[in-house]
């Protein structure tokens, strides 16, 4: 299609042509001497470069490192051909007949979707609306209801976030160390596509990213269990948790490691152009600077690093500094101890090609731009890895400081706007219109919000009676036929839309996410989707197959176990998040009353507003 015209590789037929000038100079007796050399010096570059991938010498990095050889096994990423997710997270209750017995333990791992928010607004509710019509876990709402009344210019909110996502999960009650955790913030953060999606993008990542670390920092022996001395060789270094990632680096200082040790973007280094990395207002910069907006990874490791934040807050009376401060500088931190470690450890082909790649401006260390690094003392002893990485492709987590304009809402089926789409991005490298495999195997858009049977027997119990007027739908919606946020530079469709840096995308945006035309028959479909007494009570009593053993839908927990619903958490935000002129949640068609199974009040009465 003429369309790709701009991306796809031409290839002439054979035919002859001259001899090139290079190859007779290079025939030539007197330049073979010369170019024999040059090979030789090649040789030895690229000799140098294994070496100094290739760690031979224990580190003493690893004391009490947590993360052991076959710690990632039970995350080893799922068959990505395969359209059922991995059994790490199961699917909701989906039969008429299931029952969870009371006090039934859950055998697999749970999916836990953490909110830091002390109160609700239109914003909150976006987010929550969000989650919901792609059937995330219930979130949990952190620090809900708490007021904060520090000293610090944040009243010492962002240091009681914290302390509240590292208490929570520290409750051994409510998390389990193999369970998977995603945190994201309150008040400006979207999802666009399922769980389902980003579990699986989940996986691949962590996988590329091991296959990076053992290339660049090797492997070193250790003892196999129950097998006397003997050894096995293992990856030096493993990544178990994603963070997302900017293109600055910021509150820390240009010289502080959060800034000045962190490792390079994997996106390629001309994928703005010829000033790819050369923009001081950081627009054309690749993302490779921590953002704490957005974290995922296993309990037990994500709790590893707010425990060391929580110790970097209150134990060093840092709490002014905010959480992006903190999170940036243990990330910066970890990977200054990597590469000094590296540096350490090389043979002299090693040091000299590092040497030669930084006269030639092609290192891919940090720490050999020569920089001054300051405020990183080494203490023996002192823990600094913790197996972080960031999502460098915005595959799951699409930031927007200083990208919003690399971000199109393309329809897949209208290749009519793929034309002015490239004029207008003349840098672009790769061809963007490709819509994901990953979504070309999924469930539709629609099949989210409402995984459940769909029996309209008058015995199922309807939470919400279906209505002709607010609960149209489409019969059927696939994902090249909706609006999808794509970063046209990676190129991605990511998973969620972190909106931060220019926060006046919260009203420009929203009405562009793919679900905003129907959002509250969606709500409705999805709270009603799980619709008979069984399956209620299976929901309540956690079952086997559910994203989060508490159960619910249409509402949120907080981290005090409380339950509340739409209704209640995003009351009176209609007008802002809807935008459908429908009227109050549960009012629509008058005043009215709707319980579930249990008697529990889903909507009330107009008197009891």
């Amino acid at each position: 299609m003429a369309h790709r015209g701009s991306f796809d590789a031409i290839t002439e037929p054979d035919r002859g042509y001259p001899t090139p000038a290079f190859l007779k100079i290079a025939r030539s007796r007197r330049s073979r001497t010369p170019i024999i050399l040059a090979i030789a010096a090649l040789l030895l570059l690229i000799l140098g470069w294994k070496s100094s991938g290739k760690l031979s010498t224990k580190s003493t990095s690893r004391a009490g490192h947590p993360f052991a050889a076959n710690s990632l096994l039970p995350y080893a990423p799922p068959n990505l051909n395969h359209e059922i997710e991995s059994p790490l997270l199961a699917h909701p209750v989906q039969d008429d007949n299931a029952t969870a017995p009371m006090g039934l333990q859950k055998t697999n791992p749970s999916f836990h979707l953490l909110v830091p928010a002390t109160e609700s607004n239109s914003k909150l509710c976006k987010t929550l609306l969000s989650s919901f019509v792609l059937a995330y876990p219930p979130p949990t709402l952190i620090n809900y209801g708490k007021k904060f009344d520090g000293d610090s210019w944040d009243k010492g909110s962002h240091t009681g976030k914290i302390r509240g996502v590292f208490d929570y999960l520290s409750d051994k009650e409510k998390v389990a160390d193999d369970d998977m955790v995603l945190i994201i913030d309150g008040y400006d953060i979207w999802f666009q596509l399922p769980p389902v999606i980003m579990i699986k993008r989940y996986h691949q990542m962590i996988s590329d990213a091991n296959d990076r670390l053992r290339r660049r920092y090797g492997t070193e022996p250790r003892k196999v269990e129950g097998e006397g001395d003997a050894t096995e060789m293992v990856p030096r270094y493993l990544q178990t948790v994603i963070f997302g990632a900017d293109k600055l680096c910021w509150p820390n200082p240009p010289t502080d490691p959060a800034c000045a040790a962190v490792p390079y973007s994997t996106l390629p280094r001309n994928v703005y152009g010829p000033h790819t990395d050369d923009d001081p207002e950081g627009y054309l910069n690749r993302p490779r600077f921590l953002n704490s907006g957005t974290v995922m990874g296993p309990v037990k490791d994500v709790r590893a690093i707010y425990e060391v934040a929580v110790e970097k807050v209150e134990k060093d009376n840092r709490g002014t500094i905010g959480d992006q401060f903190v999170f940036a500088e243990i990330f910066g931190e970890q990977d200054y101890q990597r590469e000094t470690q590296r540096q350490s450890i090389q043979g002299t082909s090693g040091r000299w090609y590092e040497w030669l790649s930084n006269a030639l401006g092609g290192s891919e260390s940090p720490l050999s731009g020569n920089q001054t690094i300051k405020n990183m003392t080494m203490i023996p002893g002192h823990r600094y890895e913790f197996g972080i990485g960031l999502d460098y492709e915005s595959k799951m987590f699409q930031t927007m400081t200083h990208s919003a304009q690399e971000i199109e809402f393309i329809t897949y089926n209208n290749s009519a706007i793929f034309p002015q789409i490239i004029e207008q991005h003349p840098n672009l490298r790769a061809n963007p219109f490709a819509l994901p495999v990953d979504l070309q195997m999924a469930h539709g858009p629609l099949w989210f919000s409402s995984p459940g049977n769909h029996s309209l027997d008058f015995e199922d119990r309807l939470l919400l009676p279906h209505s002709d007027k607010l609960d149209d739908l489409p019969k059927q919606l696939d994902w090249f036929e909706i609006p999808l946020a794509t970063n046209l530079y990676t190129p991605s469709v990511p998973s969620l839309l972190h909106i931060n840096g220019d926060k006046s995308l919260l009203d420009d945006w929203w009405s562009s996410m793919w679900y905003h035309p129907y959002g509250r028959a969606l709500v409705r479909r999805y709270i009603r989707s799980t619709q008979t007494r069984q399956a209620a009570a299976a929901a309540a009593a956690g079952g086997q197959t559910w994203w989060d053993k508490r159960g619910g839908r249409g509402g949120v927990w907080t981290d005090n176990a409380v339950w509340m619903s739409w209704g209640e958490v995003c009351k009176k935000t209609e007008d802002e998040v809807f935008q459908d002129g429908k009227g109050r949640w549960g009012r629509e068609e008058g005043s009215q009353k709707v319980t579930n199974s249990f008697g529990t009040v889903l909507i009330a009465d107009e008197d009891e507003d």
